[in-house]
């Protein structure tokens, strides 16, 4: 096989995986990525073996805009909250929306149908911004705790990567508690995939964070989706998106929880 050829076939059994970081990216982010022309039930559900990657970009803004905070001078909490900041820039707020969405049904409804009905409400609840300010001054203290710029680009990256990472399991495990919405276009998850994303997030957590905080990161971020995924099922018998937004919000914020202790 000749040298070019040998690159064409490298490029072709990465190309699979480059569509389905698009379709990921797509879904989780607004990055300006482009769409595949193959978006059906089928991609997206395979989609999800690399939404760990999707985290990435997401860690990277957070960690830029951490990093010219403190190169302003800022204190660690502004940098903090301004990191945050540019990450729901990117994403859209859509994990943040997801977890207010979740709270408002859960807390307020008095029935599985009462609280789908509220968790599809736009408007948001008295439920749902205690949990939108918990879930932010928590980050926002434990990234201010982790301290220099390069230790929190690292925190970042392995949350956002686990956070992510910690879905597709969670809806493989999960049956769809109703039968429109977002995460209806992802089809049925095969548990082959969800392995596939839980390990690349796990691969990921480990090169940034190193073994033993890495480790803590992985159990910590398992512990929290395995949280939701039984209330959601206590709740409203199944996942929803926002029952996915609400998991990721809570993985992200064990896993730098987790680290702030370690600093």
């Amino acid at each position: 096989m000749t040298a070019s050829a040998a690159a064409m076939h490298r490029l072709s059994a990465l190309s699979p995986w480059w569509r389905d970081f698009i379709l990921a990216a797509g879904l989780l982010t607004r990055l300006p990525l482009g769409r595949s022309r193959d978006a059906d039930a089928g991609a997206m559900a395979r989609a999800v073996r690399v939404f760990p990657l999707a985290g990435i970009p997401v860690a990277l803004g957070g960690a830029l805009a951490f990093w010219l905070a403190q190169g302003l001078g800022l204190p660690p909490l502004a940098s903090a909250l301004l990191a945050l900041s540019a990450a729901m820039v990117l994403t859209g707020a859509l994990h943040e929306d997801g977890l207010a969405d979740t709270a408002d049904g859960f807390g307020g409804g008095a029935g599985r149908t009462a609280k789908l009905a509220i968790m599809r409400d736009s408007r948001i609840g008295t439920y749902g911004v205690l949990a939108l300010v918990i879930s932010v001054v928590l980050r926002a203290t434990a990234l201010a705790e982790i301290g220099p710029a390069g230790a929190v680009a690292l925190a970042l990256l392995g949350a956002h990567a686990l956070s992510r990472a910690v879905l597709p399991p969670v809806m493989a495990a999960l049956p769809l508690a109703r039968g429109d919405g977002l995460a209806t276009a992802l089809g049925r998850i095969e548990t082959r995939h969800a392995a596939a994303a839980a390990a690349l997030g796990a691969g990921i957590a480990l090169l940034a964070l190193g073994p033993g905080a890495g480790l803590l990161a992985i159990f910590m971020a398992g512990a929290a989706a395995a949280a939701a995924a039984l209330l959601a099922r206590a709740q409203v018998g199944g996942y929803t998106g926002d029952v996915l937004g609400a998991a990721e919000q809570g993985a992200q914020t064990a896993v730098l929880l987790a680290l702030a202790a370690l600093a």
